[in-house]
């Protein structure tokens, strides 16, 4: 390889092009309209622009990438995460092109990124494993005889998704179609296949998984666990490496399943095997990600493992001879996702420009951003503004430095997570010695932490705390009625301080903020009650549903698909 094509954006970007550097390659970059002055296409040898701004017209157009590095004479191509990572038709393209694919194969990211089949595989090399649906599922009424047999609450699963796109849970049986339309919807979206699949949830799990490394012939390396427990919506926020508080047997059982199941189909390049584990010990694998993590720089800093550079290495051929079979960890890291969330007000993010930007510093602490300071979120793509890595030499000084690191790291423009992280690191069932005091699970934010709205950040200028509109949001399977801003998100509601606010439309159905219309429930003249679920707004990666908060006929002013700013006028309902 001399020249890499980076199919992807923001921090990951910037962390390929600088393996690339490392490594002796060239880097190019590509970029959305949105992402023009970003800095990833900034630190790339050269930048050519996809000429679009969703991601549908940029980063997931095959046809587009395809030709770029033919232009720019790249030899191969390295996905990053997300977009077309875990596209098996892309990766087979980019190999009928004549270009290096710098990930698994076509037929690894077919295999197991297939959800269903990768139970299947992981049934077969003898995985633990919960109940589960043996296929997708073609219909409501399936899904409930699934619940029927094994009892609510079930997760709905998207059988090609990942990062929590298309899972939904379910803890009773009206929720069932709503629940199962999204997942669908949320599926197509993300991942441009709509097949779901039911397994069994186990609730208040930890998320521990295995970093493997594979050479494409058979010999799988394992480079360390992670716990990723701590998630809202079903996406990560703050990981750790190792998986703290795992018994021996645990571990080992971890191991052994991944090494298995991946050894199985001869994984090639990097890859993670993911597990949940209940409060009452239960393992069960839950899915493989076919491509590097966001979280993997927790796994270089306990390990000195670079596994960019091993994911060049084994695109070119070479064997992993220089790896044992287990790779072991020194110390302990952990990562801080600081996404443009305002973890007070639902997580809700916030696209707009960072005005200021000030890195932490010191010993043993790693900052990989995709923005500076000027730098724009914009409200297209994902809400991450960059991730702090701290390391200690065990579990307490990994913490104590994490304290440190958020203390200095200051974002101002846009609302952030870093209240939340501070208040993480103060909590005991996080900050805990003893296994039993360790309290962590993925459903953690939403049960345990009655102490989010403190962490309200403050508003725009010129906007009071009585502007407000009230809008309905899913969050985690719950309805919600939050306030926000009137003057920034917009709303049918007059403020009640009579101050100025946005212009009122009788009847109006206002975008919350910019996004794409993912589609309409209701069509134009059907009659909507108060509390009904009439749209999907997607915007940074999520799907937020319109709720109807008064009664009447329902007219459609957007078509599906059309992008939209916030405060626009979607529809009427008279």
């Amino acid at each position: 390889m001399k020249k890499v094509l980076i199919a992807n954006r923001g921090e990951i970007a910037v962390r390929i092009i600088r393996a690339c550097a490392s490594y002796g390659l060239e880097s190019v970059a590509v970029y959305a309209d949105p992402d023009a002055n970003s800095l990833h296409v900034r630190l790339a040898d050269s930048a050519y622009g996809l000429d679009g701004r969703t991601a549908l017209e940029t980063y997931l157009d095959q046809e587009k990438i395809l030709r770029i590095a033919k232009e720019s004479g790249a030899d191969a191509i390295h996905p990053g995460y997300g977009f077309l990572s875990e596209r098996a038709d892309f990766a087979r393209a980019v190999e009928m092109a004549g270009l290096t694919w710098i990930g698994p194969t076509p037929e690894n990211i077919s295999l197991l990124g297939d959800k269903v089949a990768a139970r299947r595989i992981a049934e077969k090399v003898g995985a633990p494993l919960v109940p589960g649906t043996p296929g997708p599922v073609s219909s409501v009424d399936e899904v409930k005889a699934f619940a029927d047999e094994y009892g609510y609450p079930i997760a709905i699963k998207a059988s090609f998704g990942g990062g929590g796109r298309g899972l939904k849970v379910v803890t009773k049986p009206e929720e069932v179609e709503l629940r199962f339309e999204s997942a669908v919807s949320e599926a197509v979206s993300a991942f441009g296949r709509g097949e779901c699949y039911v397994e069994r949830f186990v609730e208040r799990p930890r998320h521990v998984e295995a970093q493997i490394i594979g050479d494409g012939r058979g010999r799988v390396v394992v480079v360390g666990t992670r716990d990723c427990s701590i998630q809202r919506r079903h996406q990560k926020v703050l990981e750790e490496a190792p998986a703290p508080f795992l018994s021996a047997a645990q571990s080992e059982k971890i191991i052994a399943a991944s090494k298995a199941i991946c050894e199985e189909v001869k994984y090639r390049g990097a890859g993670t095997v993911e597990f949940m584990l209940g409060a009452d010990g239960i393992l069960s694998f839950l899915e493989v990600n076919t491509r590097i993590q966001v979280e993997h720089p927790i796994t270089e800093r306990t390990t000195g493992v670079d596994l960019v550079m091993w994911q060049f290495q084994v695109a070119e051929g070479h064997s992993l001879d220089a790896l044992p079979d287990v790779v072991q960890p020194n110390g302990h890291a952990i990562e801080f996702r600081i996404n443009a969330e305002d973890p007070g007000r639902g997580f809700l993010p916030q696209a707009g420009k960072v005005s200021r930007f000030d890195s932490p510093g010191g010993p043993f602490l790693r900052v990989d951003a995709g923005i500076t300071s000027d730098g724009a979120i914009p409200a297209e793509f994902d809400s991450m503004i960059a991730k702090i890595i701290v390391w200690g030499v065990d579990r307490n000084e990994a913490i104590a430095r994490g304290r440190q690191a958020i203390k200095e790291c200051v974002v101002e423009g846009v609302p952030t997570l870093l209240p939340f992280h501070k208040r993480v690191l103060e909590e005991p069932g996080f900050y805990a010695v003893n296994p039993v005091d360790f309290t962590m699970h993925t459903s953690w934010i939403e049960t345990d932490c009655d102490w989010l709205p403190e962490l309200a950040q403050a508003l725009p200028p010129g906007v009071t705390r009585e502007e407000v509109a009230r809008e309905w949001f899913e969050v985690d399977g719950k309805w919600m009625r939050l306030g926000f801003p009137a003057a920034l998100l917009g709303s049918s509601v007059a403020p009640r301080n009579g101050g100025s606010g946005p212009t009122v439309v009788q009847g109006g159905v206002l975008a919350p903020m910019n996004g794409i219309l993912s589609r309409w429930f209701v069509a134009t003249g059907d009659h909507v009650s108060v509390g009904q679920s009439i749209g999907a707004l997607e915007a940074m990666k999520m799907e937020t549903h319109i709720i109807a908060d008064h009664a009447g006929v329902f007219a459609s002013m957007v078509e599906e698909g059309a992008i939209v700013k916030e405060r626009q006028v979607l529809a009427t309902i008279a």
